[in-house]
């Protein structure tokens, strides 16, 4: 609309002014009359050198519009192609493709808002172009009159029309812009999501890699767990190969036989079981009358005595009897354990000395001591096997959740040597031992075949509280606990660890 320009109007009205027309009467008019109309200022340019073609209507409406220029779309038509293309291809579009056709999108509508503005500055132009044009119109009317003056009202009115048109025009354009701004803004949303839709996708992505690697590394460790497995099948093969068989045969023996033969024989074996445990039982119980019996017999020729509880935590102690006078330091002793009585005993290394403090290891066993004076052997035995303490299996329990356990203690021998020091940390971990007071490391190892560790057996002052412990040849600790509990948990700890390391925690020479 804008390119079409008004210059038209304005030859119009200067002709009419300048050569009336012949059947008008003559006027005789003044010298300021004649002079030349007041031509428009140069700051307004016109487009066309002619005037459209309009035609006016009741209340001066334009009837006939001109032909719109059809070579170039509306801002409308634009924006409904985009998003009908949008919609087709989403489907068809990956997540990057996507990012950047919304990337392309926004800057073909922030083309648009840039198009807009320019209007809007054409847009202003005419108005000023038609409120000058308007001016100069009334000033020519002043000055006519006749039908002259009626061609230069119905211009007036002409251009008064232009301007409603324009004006119409305009609102057009601001709801085009604020239906650009709209999309612009759906766009850049549209865009930001789309970019953290590809960031995510990569992390998914990169996630996936990584549980991939993963799974391929754990596929190659069960691989080789599957190759040693069949290499030590194929070492063991005859082993394996007779257990095969006997487990085939035992399958067509059970197949052979009904099922309710199987569920009758099931009972009888249980009960079976059953009566050979009452039957150990009181084959035990009689035992223990037995030895009890013998001691008593015994004892009345055995000038010694065996006092202290026969459970784990406390002290055992070889005494004379009253009647005998014989001191026991002079006497030479030897402490052993043994499964029953009259089993195979086992000589306790180090265990020479009148009083013992069992360790876990004794628990289950019966603790002997062998009394040789003047040159007359004697023997003491307790009552029965040694009993657990109370809330010891509770305690290395709730230490087994731990990396590490932590005992104080204070070291009373060092390289056989009297040693007199302050408390010290004694960590017993699942790989290693360590002895340590503050940030000062006294002693570390890992386990091995050359350490050692028990309950004290030589002599000590409290041998219930007293451990023995050997990192390596030549370098040996006797540490004291705060109680007898702490003990027995520290040597059951280790002793579990180490077996996890394949190694036996054992006392000297045993």
């Amino acid at each position: 609309f804008l390119s079409v320009s008004v210059a038209g109007l304005y030859k119009i009205v200067t002709m009419t002014k300048l050569y009336p027309k012949k059947t008008e009467e003559k006027r005789v008019v003044n010298s300021e009359e004649e002079a030349f109309v007041e031509p428009i200022s140069a700051d307004v340019s016109f487009a066309s050198n002619h005037f459209p073609s309009y035609k006016l209507g009741p209340d001066d409406q334009i009837v006939d519009e001109p032909e719109e220029d059809q070579k170039a779309p509306s801002v409308k038509d634009v924006v409904d192609k985009e998003t009908g293309d949008l919609s087709d291809q989403h489907k068809q579009l990956s997540v990057r493709d996507l990012a950047c056709k919304f990337d392309k999108n926004l800057a073909a509508a922030s083309k648009l808002v840039d198009e807009a503005k320019l209007n809007e500055v054409t847009s202003l132009e005419g108005h000023v172009m038609l409120k000058k044009l308007r001016d100069a119109l009334e000033t020519v009317r002043g000055r006519m009159d006749g039908r002259n003056r009626e061609e230069v009202e119905k211009a007036i009115s002409m251009v008064e029309a232009l301007a409603v048109k324009l004006t119409q025009n305009e609102g057009e354009l601001i709801q085009d812009k604020f239906e650009v701004k709209k999309l612009a803004s759906f766009l850049k949303k549209a865009s930001e999501d789309a970019k953290k839709l590809v960031n995510q996708e990569k992390s998914f992505a990169c996630a996936e890699i990584d549980s991939a690697r993963a799974l391929v590394m754990r596929l190659g460790g069960t691989f080789q767990e599957q190759e040693l497995c069949s290499k030590a099948s194929r070492d063991q093969g005859p082993n394996v190969e007779k257990l095969v068989e006997e487990v085939q045969e035992a399958r067509r023996i059970k197949q052979m036989h009904k099922p309710t033969k199987v569920l009758g024989m099931q009972h009888e074996l249980y009960d079976l079981k059953s009566q050979i445990r009452e039957k150990s039982a009181y084959s035990v119980k009689i035992q223990r009358e037995i030895a009890i019996i013998k001691r008593a017999e015994g004892s009345k020729s055995c000038p010694y005595v065996l006092d202290g509880a026969q459970s784990l935590g406390s002290c055992l102690r070889i005494r004379a009897s009253p009647d005998n006078g014989v001191d026991i330091s002079k006497c030479s002793i030897q402490w052993y354990r043994a499964a029953s009585e009259s089993s195979r005993r086992e000589a306790i290394s180090g265990a020479n000395w009148s009083v013992y403090a069992p360790e876990p290891f004794d628990v289950g066993r019966v603790i002997q001591a062998d009394i040789l004076s003047n040159g007359q052997k004697f023997t003491v035995t307790t009552d029965g096997p040694i009993n657990t303490a109370s809330g010891l299996q509770s305690r290395v329990e709730s230490l087994l959740r731990k990396s590490n356990s932590e005992f104080t203690v204070v070291i009373s021998q060092m390289n056989g040597q009297d040693h007199a020091s302050r408390s010290h940390v004694f960590t017993v971990g699942k790989a290693r031992i360590k002895l340590s007071r503050g940030w000062i490391t006294k002693a570390r190892e890992i386990y091995s075949t050359s350490m050692q560790l028990c309950g004290v057996r030589g002599n000590a002052n409290a041998p219930a509280k007293a451990l023995f412990w050997q990192l390596r040849k030549g370098s040996t600790f006797l540490l004291t606990f705060e109680s007898e509990q702490e003990r027995n948990v520290a040597i059951v700890l280790a002793r579990k660890y180490a077996d996890d390391c394949n190694v036996t925690l054992v006392g000297p020479d045993d």
